[in-house]
């Protein structure tokens, strides 16, 4: 089993293309390269990180921003756009150092199941809430329930009988063809794709007003931008209140790089979904590069930096 398990961290190491930079990997932890000046017991350690992520909203906007506050001390921070099972062998058997991408319990279900004892999910969650549920315009008004959409001919001919869905990697595409088949919806089916063209297919369905069945989850830029509805899952295949984003940690981590683990720790306990829309707007409604969104966000917030880098930074 372990060599599996090495076969596919390998893999996922080609995947993510491992091959970092030599711009100062060396493990001076007197100041960091941009001059940023450490606290007299500040240890970076290894200083090249890989960080994983996969390519959804909220990830795609905290990952540049946890990455740049690493950057500010000194660290040479990969970011690596993969899916969840690739990740998260990346992450367990160490070509990558961390993830800040971590859906539990619900949508990550089996990925714990399969790497938990070879990580560390650290216990105080980026989010605390990240409700995941099929979603529908608001004005489909007869339509508020899963429950709904069973035995439905008018808005199944209308739509194909097809949900709209995004990679076939992503545990909320797992749990909604469990939901298909625990509410008895036979004749539905989740169509792949990726979330940008679900979400480019909800805005063009929007625009004309016509009916459009997705998997959604919050926080989220596109409930801001469009006026939706979560439909009710009585049976809570979709985990019920739902899900908190987590740091998921290689268990070697927190030796090799102390201060990335106290940094990255840190912003888990002093971040929220707030920032995160805060994030999201730029990026997604304005059309901003994701790193860019960042460093700005770095500059108007330096008391939040300086709270996720306390102990690293000299007062």
């Amino acid at each position: 089993m372990k060599n599996i398990r090495f076969s596919m961290a390998l893999a996922a190491m080609l995947v993510l293309s491992l091959v970092l930079a030599a711009c100062g990997g060396g493990n001076d932890d007197n100041a960091s390269e941009n001059n940023t000046k450490l606290a007299d017991d500040a240890e970076l350690g290894e200083k090249n990180i890989t960080l994983p992520y996969v390519s959804w909203a909220g990830s795609t906007s905290r990952t540049p921003l946890l990455a740049a506050v690493l950057e500010d001390v000194g660290y040479n921070v990969d970011m690596k756009q993969v899916e969840a099972g690739p990740m998260w062998a990346a992450v367990a058997d160490d070509p990558a150092s961390f993830t800040a991408t971590g859906w539990l319990p619900t949508t990550h279900q089996e990925y714990i199941e399969k790497y938990g004892d070879d990580v560390e999910v650290y216990d105080t969650s980026i989010i605390d809430k990240a409700p995941l549920a099929l979603t529908v315009p608001s004005y489909m008004e007869d339509i508020n329930s899963i429950e709904d959409l069973k035995g439905n001919e008018d808005l199944g001919e209308k739509v194909d009988w097809e949900i709209t869905g995004i990679d076939p990697g992503a545990g909320i595409m797992q749990n909604t063809e469990k939901a298909l088949e625990h509410y008895g919806l036979d004749k539905w089916s989740v169509q792949s794709s990726s979330e940008a063209a679900m979400l480019s297919e909800l805005q063009k369905k929007i625009k004309n007003e016509e009916p459009v069945v997705v998997p959604l989850w919050k926080p989220h830029w596109i409930f801001a931008a469009e006026d939706l509805k979560m439909l009710e899952d009585p049976d809570e295949i979709y985990g019920g209140d739902g899900d908190h984003i987590d740091l998921v940690f290689n268990k070697e981590f927190k030796e090799t790089s102390p201060a990335a683990y106290q940094i990255a720790t840190q912003f888990a306990e002093n971040y929220n979904s707030e920032n995160e829309e805060e994030l999201m707007g730029p990026i997604f409604v304005d059309d901003k590069d994701a790193e860019e969104v960042a460093q700005q966000y770095m500059k108007d917030n330096p008391d939040k930096v300086k709270t996720w880098q306390k102990g690293v930074i000299a007062e």
